[in-house]
C-alpha cells in the first residue's frame, strides 16, 4: 500500500482529500492528513477507512522527517511560507513533492539537489497558478499546430460569489484565504501592453483596470496580478507584443477596494498602539489630519474625494468602519484589523455558492488573418463546504500528484505543469469533473503583407 501524506487541511483540502480517499480502496492508497489543528484533518477524513488524520507541526524537524520517510510522495498545503521547509525534507530523504503555491526562491534553488536525488518538487498545480498553465498551454500548443503565430495572450482568474449570492454592496465574499485577499497587488503589476513594458507600483494596481466579457454572465473588471513577465520564460513566449495576467472581480470592486489601498488600511509592515481597546472609528481616523469640527464619515469623503451619497460611501458604511465597537485584539498591524472588519462582513453563509472565473485571450496570425481566440471556464461551487475554490485547486493538485505517484512523469527538479504529458491527461480528466473551457474565436483584420498582428486590451 503507497502512502500519500496531505500537510494542511484548510479549506482548499477538501476536494483533494475526497479525491484520494474515492480512489484509495482500488489504487491501494494510504491518506495521512497532517494539520497543527487535528481536528480539520479528523473532519476532513470523516472516518475513512483508509485515511488517517494526525497532529502535524511542520517545525518539529523529527516528526517532519518521520512522516516524509514514511511517504511515497507529500502534498504540501501548507501556507506558502512553509513550503520550503518540506521540500527540503523531501529533498533529503528523496521523496516527491507538490504543491499548488507559486514557486518560491527557496524552492528553486533546490532544483539542482533534487535531480540529483531523482526527485521532483511540482509547484503552481492548483487553479490560478495551475489550471491557467495547463489551460494556456494546451492552447497555445494547438495555435502553433494549426499553424497560428501568437502574438498577444491575456490571462485572468477570480473567485468570485455565484450569480444570486452577491448579496452585497461589494458583491465579494471570502472563497479563500483572506489574508491573500487583503494584502493582493502588494508586489504592484509588471506586464507587456503592445510592445511596451509597464509596471505599475501597488498604489496605482486598482486604479488600472481592464475590462472582460464573460458569456452568459456579462462584463467584468480586471487588475494586474503581480509580475506577468516571468511568464514568456514559463511559457516560451518571448516574442509577444502583449503578455498579462490579472485578478477578476465584479465592476465597482477595485475602485473601492483602493480607497483602503490609498488611506493605508493595507499596511502590514507596523503594530498599531492599543488595538485591543480601539474602536473600527477609531481605526479609520488614525490615517486622517485631526479634525473635531466634521465626523469620521465627512473628512473620509472629504480626504479621498467621495461623494457622500455615492456607492463607494454606502459599500464603507455597510462594513460597519465607522462603527465604535472595539477591535478587542492587541498587537494588530492596519491590515489585520482591515481583515478582522471583512471576515465579519464577507464570509460565505450557509447556503451560499462560489465561483471560478478563467478567461484566456489569444491573439494569433494564420493564413494571413489577424484572429482572437476566448477560452473561458465558469466553474460553480456546490455549497460552502466543497467550494468552486476547493475544487479547482484541489482536483488539479490531486491529479498531477497521482500521475507523479503512479510513475508516468519521468521529469526531475523543480517543475511546474507545462509538460503535455502532465496537462493533457489532467485537463482530460478535470472535464469529468465539469472543469472544462469553451472556446470562441473571432476573426479581427485581414492582414496586409508585412503587417504584424497587434492586441487590443
Amino acid at each position: 500500500m503507497q502512502t500519500i501524506l496531505i500537510l494542511g487541511a484548510g479549506l482548499s483540502s477538501n476536494s483533494l482529500i475526497k479525491y484520494f480517499l474515492d480512489h484509495s480502496e482500488k489504487q491501494q492508497w494510504l491518506i495521512r492528513v497532517g494539520d497543527i489543528n487535528p481536528e480539520n484533518a479528523i473532519e476532513r477524513i470523516a472516518g475513512h477507512p483508509n485515511g488517517e488524520a494526525i497532529l502535524f507541526d511542520v517545525h518539529n524537524v523529527k516528526q517532519r522527517r518521520e512522516e516524509i520517510k514514511s511517504a511515497h510522495i507529500v502534498i504540501s498545503l501548507l501556507p506558502a511560507r512553509m513550503h520550503h521547509l518540506v521540500a527540503e525534507s523531501c529533498v533529503e530523504l528523496g521523496r516527491n513533492m507538490v504543491t499548488a503555491s507559486y514557486l518560491s526562491p527557496a524552492i528553486k534553488a533546490l532544483d539542482q539537489k533534487a535531480r540529483k536525488k531523482g526527485i521532483v518538487l511540482m509547484n503552481e498545480c492548483g487553479v490560478d497558478p495551475g489550471i491557467d498553465h495547463m489551460s494556456a498551454m494546451q492552447m497555445i500548443c494547438r495555435i502553433r499546430e494549426e499553424g497560428g503565430e501568437l502574438k498577444a495572450f491575456e490571462s485572468s482568474t477570480g473567485g468570485l460569489v455565484a450569480p444570486g449570492f452577491e448579496n452585497n454592496p461589494w458583491q465579494y465574499k471570502f472563497t479563500w484565504n483572506p489574508r491573500n485577499v487583503v494584502l493582493a497587488g502588494k508586489e504592484g503589476a509588471r506586464f507587456l501592453h503592445n510592445g511596451k513594458f509597464k509596471y505599475i507600483p501597488y498604489h496605482k494596481v486598482f486604479r488600472r483596470i481592464e475590462t472582460i466579457r464573460v458569456p452568459d454572465l456579462g462584463e467584468f473588471e480586471v487588475y494586474g496580478n503581480r509580475d506577468s513577465l516571468t511568464y514568456r520564460e514559463t511559457y516560451g513566449l518571448h516574442h509577444l507584443e502583449t503578455m498579462f495576467r490579472g485578478t477578476i472581480r465584479r465592476p465597482g470592486y477595485c475602485e473601492a477596494w483602493d480607497i483602503f489601498v490609498q488611506l493605508g488600511a493595507t499596511d502590514d509592515s507596523y503594530v498599531m498602539e492599543n488595538t485591543e481597546e480601539m474602536t473600527y472609528r477609531e481605526f479609520i481616523n488614525s490615517f486622517m489630519a485631526y479634525r473635531t469640527d466634521i465626523p469620521v464619515e465627512e473628512k473620509l469623503s472629504l480626504y479621498l474625494g467621495l461623494e457622500k451619497e455615492s456607492m463607494m460611501m454606502e459599500r464603507l458604511l455597510w462594513l460597519g468602519i465607522f462603527d465604535d465597537r472595539k477591535i478587542g485584539v492587541p498587537g494588530l498591524t492596519p491590515a489585520k484589523i482591515l481583515q478582522k472588519i471583512l471576515e465579519e462582513k464577507w464570509k460565505l453563509n450557509p447556503g451560499d455558492k462560489d465561483m471560478i472565473v478563467m478567461q484566456h485571450q489569444f491573439d494569433f496570425t494564420r493564413d494571413g488573418i489577424h484572429k482572437k481566440r476566448y477560452s473561458t471556464m465558469v466553474y460553480i461551487g456546490e455549497d460552502t463546504k466543497h467550494t468552486a475554490m476547493s475544487v479547482t485547486v484541489g482536483l488539479p493538485l490531486a491529479m498531477v500528484a497521482r500521475r507523479i505517484l503512479e510513475g508516468d512523469y519521468k521529469e526531475t527538479g523543480v517543475q511546474l505543469p507545462i509538460q503535455p504529458e502532465i496537462y493533457n491527461p489532467v485537463m482530460k480528466e478535470l472535464e469529468k469533473y465539469g472543469i472544462r473551457f469553451v472556446d470562441e474565436e473571432i476573426r479581427i483584420s485581414q492582414m496586409n503583407p508585412g503587417q504584424t498582428g497587434q492586441s487590443h486590451t
